[in-house]
């Protein structure tokens, strides 16, 4: 090897390692959304109940205006993450108050349910196993999990709601929104220890290519992680 490709070498290794070290910094610097344990003390066989939001605008922190999802955590509170802890080989039942707005889909297929027990939601009460986003509201946003094949559309709030939430999250109950509730099954004993994520799939990040940045990509927001515990 020559002189020139030795030292050609050798820069391309600097700065290799000089771009992990400043992921590691970076990682460890910027702060993580907190992991709410659904699994600490869990009986087996008994359900887990998993309460969400969604806000158009979070209203607070580095990012403001940013759509976001939030858990409620086991004692009550509402907490900005979607990092959770759940009981291997468990069933969940998932309640989402949605509070944005809709429209209609890019992409048809995730205005229907899959991967839910029975294949099915409600919408406020009512069954149901499609959603036509064309129609009404359109659908705001979806709770979409790949690897586990669960997806469900929310349902938008009118854009002529007159008592839409303006406030910063977590909205009151009294605001406008649209409550979607399902069940799935966490995977079994073999699965523990593996984290799952899930996001949603409506573009919504606005001032982004195609409307897939921003919040889409920031997890806490429209995405996060649910890891399998023993």
């Amino acid at each position: 090897m020559g002189k020139g490709a030795r030292l050609g070498l050798v820069l391309a290794l600097f700065v290799a390692a000089f771009g992990l070290v400043t992921y590691a910094v970076v990682a460890y610097v910027v702060p993580k959304p907190p992991v709410i344990d659904f699994a600490a003390g869990h009986s087996a066989g008994t359900p887990v109940d998993l309460h969400l939001q969604v806000v158009g605008s979070l209203g607070y922190g580095p990012h403001p205006t940013y759509v976001s999802y939030l858990t409620m955590n086991p004692s009550g509170k509402w907490v900005h993450t979607t990092r959770w802890d759940l009981p291997a080989n468990t069933q969940v039942n998932v309640t989402i108050d949605q509070y944005d707005s809709g429209s209609p889909l890019r992409n048809q297929y995730f205005g229907g349910v899959t991967g839910t027990l029975g294949g099915k939601a409600t919408l406020n009460g009512k069954s149901f196993t499609v959603l036509n986003a064309n129609n009404g509201a359109g659908v705001g946003h979806t709770f979409t999990m790949p690897a586990l094949g669960v997806s469900v559309p929310l349902w938008g709030v009118s854009s002529t709601a007159k008592n839409a939430c303006n406030q910063a999250a977590p909205c009151p109950s009294s605001a406008a929104h649209e409550v979607v509730k399902f069940s799935f099954m966490t995977p079994g004993s073999q699965s523990v220890g593996h984290t799952y994520r899930w996001q949603c799939f409506v573009p919504c990040g606005l001032a982004t290519v195609d409307g897939n940045g921003g919040p889409m990509q920031a997890i806490g927001y429209m995405g996060g992680f649910m890891t399998v515990e023993g």
